[in-house]
């Protein structure tokens, strides 16, 4: 048992090398519980020893990541009000499924996740994995009280018992990303590979996505799955008592009066030509949330991308803020497949996708890319988690100023790692009455 435990934290390879079938694996007793035989879980890994992480392989996935977040950002924005979703778990996951492309495929792929995102059998998405579970632990927040940071980052791919899996693939799954292939049955039992897809989202997110997934049918052939969760004390939290009803202007010019955080802390600060930027760190000092509060959200939007966030964060600078900001919660769900495909990788998402590197047994393409996220922020911290499922499938088949900002329109949020840049979640509050 102590073996199945290990390889199902997505964190240790084991010695099974080839995914022929569930019963060759429950026979040598790899398996989960389960509610019904159908529904059973085999393991599948490799042998390969999962590779050593790099700092500057972490910093230039990193990079990569972020450009495909604000790619990303400014094509689903104007599909939502309030919006969050996590361009890491997007990026593992899509990863995981590039590691198998070949041809145009892969190129689209590698185009759209900006090359160094971990694409292929790239280190980066293993480096950065790898340096952002090293920033949970304990830390003494501003009063010198131990407090708990928790950042776990899971990975899964659930496939087809009996369907061929590439030994090439089978090692980068257990060298690159930590995994182990789960393998279930799509053909005779979708409903049950799709539960047990969702339980272990459920388990891994802390019960925040008890449900990922509406449905799998007969034609899919493997789930490439990413969860995080995260929860962070600030480092100086913000006193209840000072928390009041205070005004919000929503993008149409009306008002809401809405429970809002006050505090006077220090801070990094900046501001410039029709905004204002203010970074509040976790304890520990390693994850920070960096708001951003523009005059005019759509303008600011239209010429948004990582090179402008990064000038916004590289202007930060140490401050005495006085600072009003609303509690918040969010979530957001919703099938990339669509945007995904027209911001360069349509390919992937056709029935003449070419995923060999995964299996010659059938043509593979993306079906959906299914992401939910939540994030909830008050004045002790942060939680907040997401989950990522690329659905493949066969064709039928030193204070230096002193400000204030008040935080009383509609605003953009950034939860990253404050080391190599990663963003973890990405997203915007317009109107934080609406959860």
């Amino acid at each position: 048992m102590s073996k199945t435990r290990r390889l199902r934290s997505g964190r240790h390879a084991g010695t099974a090398i080839v995914a022929r079938t569930g019963a060759l694996l429950l026979a040598a007793g790899i398996v989960w519980g389960c509610a019904t035989p159908a529904a059973a879980i085999g393991l599948a890994t490799s042998s390969a020893s999962r590779a050593a992480g790099s700092p500057a392989d972490a910093s230039a996935a990193a990079a990569s990541l972020d450009a495909f977040g604000f790619d990303l950002y400014r094509k689903v924005s104007p599909a939502h009000g309030n919006l969050v979703f996590s361009p890491a778990s997007i990026a593992i996951a899509l990863s995981m499924a590039s590691a198998g492309a070949r041809g145009e495929t892969a190129t689209q792929m590698e185009s759209v996740l900006h090359s160094g995102a971990g694409a292929a059998s790239g280190n980066g998405m293993n480096s950065l994995d790898q340096a952002l579970a090293a920033l949970s632990g304990s830390f003494q927040d501003g009063a010198g009280k131990p407090m708990e940071v928790k950042l776990h980052i899971a990975n899964a791919p659930f496939a087809q018992s009996g369907m061929k899996i590439q030994q090439a693939y089978l090692d980068i799954l257990a060298s690159r990303y930590g995994a182990g292939l789960r393998l279930v049955d799509y053909k005779g039992d979708a409903a049950g590979a799709c539960k047990l897809i969702d339980d272990w989202v459920s388990d891994q997110t802390e019960k925040r996505i008890p449900k990922l997934l509406d449905s799998l049918d007969s034609t899919t052939r493997l789930v490439l799955v990413n969860a995080i969760y995260l929860r962070a004390p600030w480092q100086t939290p913000f006193p209840g008592e000072a928390t009041a009803d205070a005004s919000f202007t929503r993008p149409d010019g009306t008002t809401i009066s809405i429970p809002t955080m006050n505090a006077s802390l220090e801070a990094r600060y900046a501001s410039g030509s029709g905004w204002q930027a203010v970074e509040l760190p976790y304890v520990g000092g390693s994850l920070a949330m960096t708001i951003v509060v523009p005059d005019d959200m759509t303008a600011f939007e239209n010429g948004l991308d990582a090179a402008r966030f990064d000038s916004i964060a590289g202007a930060l600078s140490p401050a005495t803020v006085t600072l009003s900001l609303p509690r918040f919660k969010t979530e957001t769900k919703t099938d990339l497949a669509p945007v995904l495909a027209d911001m360069g990788m349509p390919l992937a998402m056709d029935p003449r996708a070419d995923f060999s590197g995964i299996t010659s047994d059938e043509a593979l393409y993306i079906a959906g890319v299914v992401h939910q996220a939540n994030i909830s922020l008050d004045e002790k911290g942060t939680e907040a988690s997401a989950a990522t499922a690329v659905v493949m499938a066969v064709a039928t088949a030193a204070p230096s100023q002193i400000v204030t900002l008040h935080v009383d329109r509609s605003f953009l949020f950034a939860l990253r790692d404050t080391k190599t840049g990663a963003i973890l979640f990405l997203g915007r509050i317009v109107d934080p009455s609406a959860s």
